[in-house]
């Protein structure tokens, strides 16, 4: 049984397109958690047992406040539709992600697919991104890569920020501080990226920032750039930490953006 937010009103746990997948035994995904989760979970399941496999879609309405004693005090209606097959299970999914789909998912253009650029991607697999993913060496990219990435191989990774759009956020953590040198002072130069982020200490930042305006950039411009990259305050250098604080550096932004 697929179970959707439909509706919204006022506070709730999960905006419209929030879902779950309920199985006799299991369940993915999420609705919001607590009380108005499990009762919609329990029903679905009711619901698989008695409904016939071609039985119309249901929408339930719940007060959270009066009908689940949930603080959250808005109003959810919530959808029931019942999968027969796999085809019918990718056809429903991709309808209501594509119903409720973000108009602009923001575009991250990845420079490196080291272990910190692996950990990241695969913190970022589900989350609202398009990734662009981009390395100079062959082989360098994992065998398995979630929906929302792309992969460039290229032997020159500078010349890839010409044909970059406009308004798009960069991190850069290559394996060679001459390409991020370079990356850096090309993307800068473009000005119209709406991040730039660099993996490094605070040393590694001071000297790229000196050679930066050795090569003739503005200070305006090299004030822009982010470097030690991540979410101040969270010092562990293990890549899936460094990882996650730069992923919550990039949401800090993008909803700082909206």
């Amino acid at each position: 049984m697929l179970v959707q937010v439909q509706t919204v009103q006022g506070s709730a746990p999960r905006a419209p397109g929030s879902f779950m997948l309920v199985f006799r035994q299991h369940a993915f995904g999420s609705i919001g958690g607590g009380r108005l989760e499990h009762q919609a979970m329990q029903q679905a399941r009711a619901w698989l047992e008695t409904a016939p496999p071609a039985a119309r879609p249901r929408q339930q309405d719940f007060l959270l406040g009066p009908d689940l004693a949930q603080c959250c005090g808005g109003a959810v209606t919530l959808m029931h539709v019942r999968i027969r097959d796999a085809a019918g299970l990718e056809q429903q999914l991709q309808a209501q992600l594509a119903r409720y789909a973000p108009p602009d998912e923001p575009l991250l253009i990845l420079h490196g697919a080291g272990h910190v650029g692996r950990a990241l991607v695969k913190i970022m697999a589900p989350l609202p991104w398009r990734i662009h993913w981009i390395d100079s060496r062959p082989d360098s990219f994992p065998p398995h890569l979630p929906a929302n990435v792309t992969c460039l191989q290229n032997p020159d990774p500078t010349a890839t920020i010409v044909q970059a759009p406009a308004g798009a956020c960069y991190l850069i953590m290559t394996h060679d501080h001459g390409i991020d040198l370079a990356l850096c002072e090309r993307i800068l130069a473009r000005g119209d990226f709406a991040f730039l982020g660099l993996i490094g200490s605070r040393t590694k930042a001071a000297r790229f920032r000196h050679r930066l305006r050795d090569a003739g950039l503005e200070q305006h411009l090299i004030e822009r750039l982010t470097c030690p990259v991540g979410l101040p305050g969270i010092s562990g250098k293990e890549p899936e930490i460094i990882a996650i604080a730069v992923a919550a550096q990039l949401l800090k932004l993008k909803e700082e953006r909206v």
